[in-house]
């Protein structure tokens, strides 16, 4: 329930900017009204250095991402693996809500592999820029089209739905992507279309177009698969679902190769409380998905990041510490932009440090059941940003309570 007049930027859980809302900025708007998130951890995410699930890690992800409202997980790569094989094989047999699909070169054999699975769809990829065909792959532009277009349609006679991922659409030319995407789904077949960022060089203000003449000329779904080189995925993905893109996909906290895929956190976050999409993604499950994952991999993430950071909602500085003191029990979103528990974090935490204010050390106090004078809590605070420098960091609650002792007596 909205609370400033019923205005969309400013409801119960969050509070974001009314620029987002009108009309010459949001009026132009397409996004598809079944607007999907396909999630690619499972493969592409693993493919980031040093990352190896297990089939039984892959189906516990599997599992959190279909409770979490995912609406499309893609399982793996069969061919890559026995291991990779029966986490897709294990995974279409939980029986989850969400469609399982399988990724694959484009092979007939390696799409033989994922019918076997028992997926409902396959992404069948390949090079679609002439000098990485040429230079990476050393084949003739041809080859590729031929591959493609048995593939594909190998994978529509065997009843898989068919996602065409034309890798490194972005740096190609457009007459080159567009005329083999063409020729594919003329001989070939197509459910669907992967605007493929695979390098994340597409600017924010070109997705817009790549979004309308890939549409355009193939007339079937488009689904953005754009990377983080730039730290653009989740402008640009957003961006591509207003253009009218059907389906968005990502990784959970970004992984991936490189600098990382699309996150799903913040793109669902963003869809929501920028955009006014409820897109039917469970939001308080982002953070601990996120845990699950980041556990799981291996991978540390810095404790600001957004989402599911681990200090996301914790408060050093003396002013911010003084307003959520002061609004925590009218409007906290004053504070934030949005609720802790919108993502699945706890409430917010004033904690002490160098920057902290007297507010920091009244919070702590009460906290330790302590009462001070105002002078007692000033000399508390002088005494705990001079520790704060020693230790390089904050202070936890014994270091606190031992320095109010010796002051308070």
């Amino acid at each position: 329930m909205a609370t400033d007049g019923g205005q969309r930027w400013h409801t119960e859980k969050w509070f974001t900017s009314p620029w987002n809302h009108d009309v010459e900025v949001a009026g132009g708007f397409a996004f598809a009204p079944d607007l999907q998130i396909h999630d690619v951890t499972l493969r592409d995410g693993e493919q980031q250095a040093g990352v190896v699930f297990t089939a039984a890690e892959k189906v516990r992800i599997a599992e959190a991402l279909a409770a979490a409202g995912v609406h499309r997980i893609e399982a793996g790569l069969p061919a890559v693996s026995g291991e990779d094989r029966r986490a897709v094989e294990q995974i279409v047999g939980l029986g989850l809500p969400s469609e399982i699909y399988a990724f694959s070169r484009c092979t007939v054999d390696d799409v033989k592999m994922a019918v076997d699975c028992g997926v409902t769809g396959v992404v069948t990829e390949v090079p679609s820029s002439r000098h990485l065909i040429e230079l990476g792959y050393r084949w003739s532009v041809e080859r590729a089209v031929e591959l493609s277009v048995a593939a594909t349609s190998y994978a529509h006679e065997q009843g898989l739905k068919v996602s065409f991922f034309p890798i490194d659409a972005t740096r190609a030319s457009v007459v080159d992507y567009l005329d083999l995407v063409a020729k594919v789904a003329t001989d070939g077949h197509l459910d669907g279309l992967g605007l493929v960022d695979t390098f994340g060089v597409l600017t924010p203000h070109a997705v817009e177009r790549f979004v309308k003449v890939s549409r355009e000329r193939l007339n079937v779904p488009v689904e953005t698969h754009f990377h983080m080189d730039y730290g653009l995925g989740v402008a640009n993905s957003v961006i591509a679902a207003a253009a009218g893109a059907d389906v968005i996909q990502t990784t959970v906290s970004g992984l991936g190769e490189r600098a990382g895929n699309t996150p799903l956190e913040e793109t669902v976050l963003a869809l929501l409380t920028l955009y006014d999409r409820d897109i039917g993604v469970r939001t308080e499950s982002l953070a601990p998905l996120a845990r699950l994952v980041n556990e799981l991999a291996g991978v540390s993430q810095p404790s600001n990041r957004s989402v599911s950071g681990s200090r996301l909602f914790d408060v050093e500085s003396g002013i911010i510490s003084t307003w959520v003191r002061n609004v925590r029990d009218e409007d906290l979103t004053e504070a934030f932009p949005y609720l802790p528990s919108l993502v699945g974090q706890g409430a917010p935490r004033l904690v002490l440090g160098k920057g902290s204010g007297a507010d920091n050390v009244t919070e702590a106090l009460e906290r330790l059941g302590m009462k001070a004078t105002n002078e007692q809590r000033d000399a508390i605070l002088q005494r705990v940003k001079a520790r704060s420098l020693e230790l390089h960091g904050l202070l936890e609650d014994d270091d606190v309570r031992t320095i109010a002792e010796e002051i308070i007596g």
